[in-house]
């Protein structure tokens, strides 16, 4: 059946559900931070959107590993309808023409509403741009002093950020699951949540003056953003490997098909290439696939010991008390997530499993972003001489 890739005539309609699925929650903030300045209404606003956030990029996990991304073929709604039940005939003669295609009412159900809940998380979003541009318009008159008020700039490039995660939604539909697009969305969402966790962290000060930078040594700063960097590429990693469905080449560990080495083909790193198939045009070989899961699992090992370093490091009593919580923190999700990762080879990809390993990963990345947010520079002192000088540990 040939159905219209974009389809607008529902957009109003997808737009106002993801606007109720938004109002409760904040509704709910809002009510619960009346007595409250307006910078801490924001922070609070903010720690929900990260949390909504998060649960989004499980809930696409789960779109993406129960094969529903094309539950829905066209965008914004589901065959031109804003909800699957407007769309039965529609489906069901898909199913007809197709009964072990990727349209069912079950898919399409799980699709859109993995849509409503991103608009749903657009619209606060949007809440915190308007929050906080409205926030230094009001410090700037009352005081003069825009400083007391939320910095709009961070607010304003998340929703711009968030406008582009939209754009590559759409394409991830409209291009039948093409790899790179599907893996640059995924990698889109873990940018979205350290936006926010940044923001979340970036606001905690001005609604509560008893949260202060912990001052970090320039070598341990640049080593927190080094693991950052390296803890992005194992995500892209893991995500090539999610969207070409190469988890189940190796389903044994510590060895690959029973070998140390097994045999492989670079042909499957070719980014532009659709789903199943190779630069060539031919179907990608299993050696391909096999070579895309064993560098994630290599770059894994790598990435976790220098997440546990990181883990240890800042959970040290030389290390500032404010950074010892989430260094722990961390310390906990690396070994959620080899375990889940193991699991996912041994119990043959298990959907619990497959969907908490994604959530893990967005989780560390917001961790680190926490603490490098919750840090400040110290170039000329170690963290060692801070923690021991009779100056203050933390500073504004």
């Amino acid at each position: 059946m040939e159905v219209p890739l974009y389809n607008l005539t529902p957009a109003f309609a997808v737009m106002m559900l993801g606007l109720l699925l938004a109002a409760g929650p904040l509704l709910w903030v809002m009510l619960r931070q009346r007595g409250t300045a307006g910078v801490g209404r924001f922070h609070a606003v903010a720690v929900l959107t990260l949390f909504l956030t998060f649960d989004l990029v499980m809930f696409g996990a789960f779109t993406r590993l129960t094969d529903s991304g094309l539950g829905c073929p066209d965008w914004p709604g589901c065959y031109g309808q804003s909800n699957p039940l407007s769309a039965h005939s529609a489906i069901d003669a898909a199913q007809a023409h197709m009964p072990d295609g990727p349209v069912t009412h079950g898919k399409a159900w799980i699709e859109m509403v993995h849509r409503y809940l991103a608009t749903g998380v657009g619209v606060l979003i949007l809440a915190l741009t308007a929050m906080a541009w409205w926030a230094r318009w009001f410090a700037g008159r009352r005081s003069n002093d825009s400083k007391l008020a939320v910095n709009p700039w961070l607010p304003t490039f998340v929703l711009l950020w968030v406008c582009v995660q939209g754009a590559f939604g759409a394409l991830t539909v409209t291009m039948k699951l093409f790899p790179a697009i599907v893996s640059l969305h995924l990698l889109g969402g873990y940018t979205l949540l350290a936006l926010l966790a940044l923001q979340v962290v970036r606001s905690a000060p001005l609604a509560d003056p008893n949260n202060r930078a912990a001052a970090l040594s320039r070598g341990l700063w640049l080593g927190l953003l080094g693991a950052l960097g390296l803890l992005f590429a194992q995500a892209a990693s893991g995500a090539w490997v999610s969207t070409n469905y190469a988890v189940l080449a190796c389903t044994d560990f510590p060895l690959c098909q029973g070998q140390w080495w097994p045999p492989m083909d670079a042909s499957g790193f070719a980014l532009w290439r659709p789903l199943g198939m190779g630069a060539n045009g031919q179907a990608i070989s299993f050696q391909a696939i096999t070579a895309i899961h064993f560098f994630h699992r290599s770059l894994a090992m790598l990435t976790a010991a220098v997440l546990l370093a990181v883990a240890w490091r800042f959970s040290r009593p030389a290390c500032p008390a404010h950074l010892h919580r989430p260094a722990r923190l961390l310390g906990v999700l690396v070994a959620l997530q080899l375990l889940t990762g193991l699991s996912n080879v041994i119990l043959g990809w298990p959907l619990v499993a497959a969907v908490l390993h994604t959530g893990g990963a967005g989780a560390m990345v917001a961790t680190l972003v926490w603490m490098l947010a919750a840090s400040r520079l110290v170039p000329t002192a170690s963290v060692w001489d801070v923690a021991n000088s009779t100056q203050p540990r933390y500073a504004k």
